[in-house]
């Protein structure tokens, strides 16, 4: 039996943290929608709701916001980064935290 390959989707650990991790729950789609603000709320929801998280709301929700677009990389449509770096401002203001604390 061949052995899967590296890039084999069932050895992706980062696919198998947007699906699988405990910490938030997350809507589905979330990272497609088109307004920031929108997803910035939901990852609010997710995170002020989650029991399972190890850090604050507030960082529980922007690592995962980040964690995606790390992820993403170079394959991450421009519009589609532009969408989700709005989304990190809005996530800021949700949590009245400035942009350096």
């Amino acid at each position: 039996m061949p052995k899967p390959s590296k890039s084999s989707p069932d050895n992706r650990w980062s696919g198998r943290v947007t699906q699988e991790s405990s910490a938030l729950d997350l809507e589905k789609g979330v990272f497609t929608w088109e307004d920031p603000k929108r997803i910035a709320l939901s990852l609010k929801q997710s995170a002020d709701s989650s029991t399972s998280r190890k850090a604050p709301p507030f960082r529980s929700a922007m690592s995962m916001l980040v964690f995606y677009i790390n992820r993403a990389g170079k394959n991450l449509d421009k519009d589609r980064l532009r969408i989700l770096e709005q989304a990190k401002g809005e996530l800021r203001t949700l949590y009245g935290k400035s942009r350096y604390e």
